[in-house]
């Protein structure tokens, strides 16, 4: 991947104050000639995120700023016109031209990614479906999933078959348990409409017996699924 230092130095800067541990693994496990494009991956959705969820925007500035950058993706593919970016749009533009491949695992990162994206954006303060909580959970795992095999060994071969996406379902099933708290105060709800309306419960009563059901039965779901990953991983 051809890209300028400073861009490069811009991604890796942010890689390394969002997460040491992805900073790092990025830097010794990714396949050596798309360690750039790596950097380029992680920072651009970071900064996405970050300027997602910062209280100083209003939700139409940020469904403005969100819209900008899915315009942004869709003229890199097309090959047309980008215009102005900024430093950290400059990562997609330089991601994106480096993707020669056709439906690659690049493009499917990048397009779950910006699904994922949206659906936060979407979400916040609202109640979901279950079929909703279903695709976004679908969106992530197809989104970290194809990065891993895109740049990590990507000359081996996996098998594309029902359980390639159950190890990264599993995980984010579990993540999503675990920020229950810092999610509800953030405004965001992780048990789904249908369970508590036939619950008679808020999604504040995470101490009421229906609450906890409903997390065990999620728990005993992404115990099923890490077996099956870990199956598809050996």
């Amino acid at each position: 991947m051809n890209s300028t230092n400073s861009n490069l130095k811009l991604a890796s800067s942010i890689t390394r104050a969002a997460s040491k541990q992805t900073y790092y693994t990025i830097g010794f496990l990714v396949d050596r000639e798309r360690v750039a494009e790596a950097y380029f991956a992680y920072a651009y959705f970071r900064w996405v995120d970050d300027a997602l969820d910062t209280g100083a925007n209003s939700s139409r500035e940020q469904s403005d700023f969100l819209e900008r950058q899915k315009l942004l993706l869709e003229n890199c593919y097309r090959g047309a016109s980008v215009g102005d970016v900024s430093a950290e749009e400059q990562m997609l533009v330089e991601l994106i031209r480096s993707d020669t491949n056709k439906n690659s695992g690049l493009q499917s990162y990048i397009r779950n990614m910006m699904a994922v994206m949206a659906f936060d954006v979407e979400r916040r303060g609202k109640l979901i479906s279950q079929s909703e909580l279903n695709e976004y959970t679908g969106h992530l795992a197809g989104a970290v999933t194809e990065a891993m095999h895109y740049f990590i060994g990507h000359c081996c071969y996996s098998p594309k078959n029902e359980t390639r996406y159950l190890a990264v379902t599993a995980a984010h099933i579990t993540h999503m348990l675990r920020d229950t708290f810092d999610d509800l105060q953030a405004g965001y709800f992780n048990i789904p409409r249908e369970t508590l309306e036939v619950s008679g419960i808020l999604p504040q009563d995470v101490q009421s017996d229906a609450y906890r059901e409903w997390v065990c039965g999620r728990v005993q779901l992404a115990r099923s699924y890490f077996k099956a990953g870990r199956e598809y991983l050996d």
